[in-house]
């Protein structure tokens, strides 16, 4: 995860660890809620606050209703 985290390219990680192919390292890809983050943030449109989704009372009430 460190070497995700100093952005090392996933196929050296998966030849240092010695894996057989490349998609064994993208389970480390896909469980790095940090790297996600990241992702979202180079996408955010231009024009809106940054920032995680915060439910309103009403939505987080329909939704507990389910």
């Amino acid at each position: 995860m460190r070497l995700l985290h100093a952005r090392i390219d996933t196929t050296v990680i998966a030849l240092w660890l010695g894996h057989e192919s490349v998609e064994t390292t993208q389970i480390y890809v896909h469980a790095d809620m940090t790297l996600k983050e990241r992702a979202l943030a180079r996408t955010t449109p231009i024009g809106t606050k940054p920032g995680r989704f915060q439910p309103t009372d009403q939505l987080l009430a329909f939704l507990e209703g389910l």
